[in-house]
């Protein structure tokens, strides 16, 4: 690793292949918590190269634990995080109301590293249980319509550098790694960024990958429609830029979305948005990304029209209704 760090400490970068062998040794721990602290340092102070980036990706899924979940045209809807906002868990319960509309979601997530609590924290508190039985698995998205996949589960590397990443509590390449290494393989990608440098980033590996996506990002650094301004969307035939009120019917504020001081707030805040009982602004939010989600994977032919599927699996409780049965699973 000495000489790894010499080497970018020069301004240098790594090639694809050396990127992949530095995480795979990450994964198997031949390196020490300073020497990995030392080289995720290099990557806050400049960004990573697509390079860096494919090869990271590749050590994660060459290390990870193996999944197949049959012939399921899955979607997974995931922010990088690191956007710094502390918004509530907007991602995974846009995911609960895309199950109640009957598509299957296959959700990846983890602990937040620099939030109050990410997806991995929340399904926890709501009495989820994380496995990696492939059997299990398969069977709650057959009768929940969703599983979840805790990262550090599936990708040693991520448990290993679990513990640096929460102490830096920053952002680092490891967000950017998360939406690119579902073990699930989800037909469908709804990825939201924190700039738009990531947007390009993503945009580049996702065409790349011949799949149906699409990358969001609210142009005031969301990793998500926020509906607090504008938001750049870009799929595989292009992109664009819409108003809030196009995308959830009304602008909204930051505090608004404010995701709680407590990992037990922040699931408190969860359920109740999930019971419909959250506010307006709170709805609206996590309609237009559920129905972002929808149109994504083509079911859709117009926005409004997968708009009004995920009004309806919310208000009609069929998105509660896919955590209650989840959560029975686990008994």
């Amino acid at each position: 690793m000495k000489k790894i760090l010499q080497y970018l400490f020069e301004h240098k970068t790594l090639s694809r292949e050396t990127a992949k062998e530095v995480l795979v040794n990450i994964g198997k721990s031949v390196y020490n918590e300073h020497e990995v602290t030392a080289f995720m340092t290099v990557y806050l102070m400049r960004s990573v190269t697509i390079d860096e980036l494919q090869g990271f990706r590749d050590a994660l899924l060459e290390l990870c634990v193996r999944l197949d979940l049959g012939t399921y045209n899955t979607i997974d809807i995931v922010g990088t995080g690191g956007d710094g906002k502390n918004t509530f868990n907007i991602s995974t319960l846009s995911c609960f109301i895309v199950a109640g509309t009957g598509q299957k979601v296959a959700k990846h997530g983890n602990y937040g590293a620099s939030s109050v609590s990410g997806a991995s924290n929340v399904m926890e508190q709501l009495g989820y249980r994380f496995k990696v039985d492939n059997v299990t698995l398969k069977n709650e998205l057959e009768e929940a319509g969703i599983c979840f996949l805790h990262a550090p589960l599936f990708h040693p590397a991520l448990k290993t550098v679990g513990p640096i990443r929460k102490n830096l509590g920053m952002r680092t390449f490891f967000n950017m790694l998360g939406p690119m290494v579902n073990p699930a393989h989800p037909a469908y990608q709804l990825v939201g960024v924190y700039n738009l440098e990531m947007a390009r980033i993503y945009n580049y590996l996702l065409q790349q990958s011949g799949k149906p996506f699409t990358v969001i990002h609210s142009l005031d650094g969301y990793d998500e429609i926020s509906l607090t301004g504008d938001t750049k969307v870009i799929t595989n035939d292009g992109e664009y830029v819409r108003t809030p009120e196009a995308l959830g019917k009304r602008m909204v504020q930051s505090s608004d979305i404010y995701g709680g001081a407590t990992v037990e707030e922040a699931a408190g805040l969860f359920a109740r948005i999930l019971k419909g009982k959250g506010s307006f602004a709170q709805n609206a939010v996590v309609l237009a990304n559920a129905a972002m989600a929808l149109h994504c994977t083509g079911n859709y032919d117009e926005y409004e029209a997968a708009y009004a599927a995920a009004v309806e699996s919310l208000e009609q409780g069929k998105a509660h209704a896919c955590l209650v049965k989840l959560l029975a699973l686990q008994n």
